[in-house]
């Protein structure tokens, strides 16, 4: 091996004459063989039309500076160093994972950028999203009291409700010691989420912390929200499905309702919006499969909700028939 490397040290000196006195010669056999960086490119991610804008990352331009501006102080970096990258880079980055839900080296081969880069980037976009959870996620809403139950009862007339409860389940393989926790009722693994939503499909409570295992009566209970609607704070009430136990301030439909009770259960279905969660998981698709440890999947999940519109349920939805609720509850559940 020493023979080797005479030979190979000679070789460099004949084809570097300027190299004189070599005081370490495996530093400079190191130093041969170490592969120069290289930083490519990167486009304005901001210099695209919106329709394009959209496509890739959800957001209209003037969205993505808003949170540019919000985040800004949260995730810029200090100096320069190594061609850092911007603000509007980091949250782009972020939103193309969120929405397209791919593997992190694809990610970074759309955005030009490797794999360790993308990782530590959706991180720190996820932190900085979840320290302003609170800002924007405020239950009952950043409306008055009366205007929300007002907007719950134009769409099926019933009266008094301040929003709207369900779980869904995001998909998570986890591993190790408590691997068995995150199987669900369907015998998948999955991280439980309850949220809370308005008529306009606006998310105002969420508690993203609970495994599959863990039925939707169990989270409920637990929740702060709970507590607060148990004590009178809130005056009003939540519609929940029947996975839930009837409360004084959360009201489930019938399960066996008679010709008398059907009405009670048809406005119930309207009202209750579970087209929430098939909106969200329409817009940020990394939502059906998160490759990540649990506590970095809620992280991604709060970091995903954002006010959202969604068009108004038909008057004229055939809810006796079985087949016009299903499709809903499969692509929700």
């Amino acid at each position: 091996m020493k023979a080797q490397n005479c030979v190979f040290l000679s070789a460099l000196t004949m084809a570097c004459p300027f190299v004189r006195d070599v005081v370490d010669e495996e530093a400079l056999v190191l130093r041969a063989f170490r592969r120069e960086r290289v930083f490519r490119d990167r486009l304005d991610p901001l210099a695209f039309p919106d329709d394009h804008l959209y496509e890739r990352y959800r957001f209209s331009a003037d969205d993505i500076r808003y949170l540019c501006r919000l985040l800004g102080p949260r995730i810029k970096h200090r100096t320069a160093r190594s061609h850092a990258l911007s603000v509007e880079q980091m949250v782009c980055v972020a939103l193309r994972f969120f929405a397209s839900g791919a593997f992190l080296y694809s990610v970074g081969d759309a955005e030009q950028l490797n794999k360790a880069t993308i990782c530590r980037t959706i991180r720190s976009v996820c932190l900085a999203i979840k320290a302003l959870a609170d800002v924007f996620i405020s239950f009952p809403g950043h409306r008055r009291l009366c205007d929300i139950k007002e907007e719950f009862y134009r769409i099926a007339g019933f009266p008094n409700v301040i929003g709207a409860v369900d779980c869904t389940h995001k998909d998570k393989s986890p591993s190790g010691a408590h691997e068995a926790d995150f199987v669900n009722r369907k015998s998948f693994h999955s991280i439980n989420v309850q949220m809370v939503c308005n008529a306009d499909c606006v998310i105002s409570n969420v508690v993203a912390k609970w495994p599959g295992s863990v039925h939707d009566s169990r989270i409920f209970r637990a929740s702060e929200i709970y507590q607060c609607l148990s004590q009178g704070e809130f005056s009003g009430v939540l519609l929940g499905d029947r996975g839930y136990g009837c409360q004084p301030f959360l009201l489930t439909p019938f399960t066996d309702p008679q010709e008398a009770q059907q009405a009670y259960n048809h406005a119930h279905a309207r009202t209750r919006v579970e087209m929430t969660f098939g909106l969200l998981k329409a817009r940020f698709h990394c939502l059906h499969k998160l490759r990540v440890s649990p506590v970095r999947a809620c992280d991604i999940t709060v970091a995903c909700l954002r006010k959202e519109r969604a068009p108004r349920v038909p008057p004229a939805m055939d809810w006796d028939n079985p087949a016009a609720e299903g499709p809903i509850c499969v692509e929700l559940f």
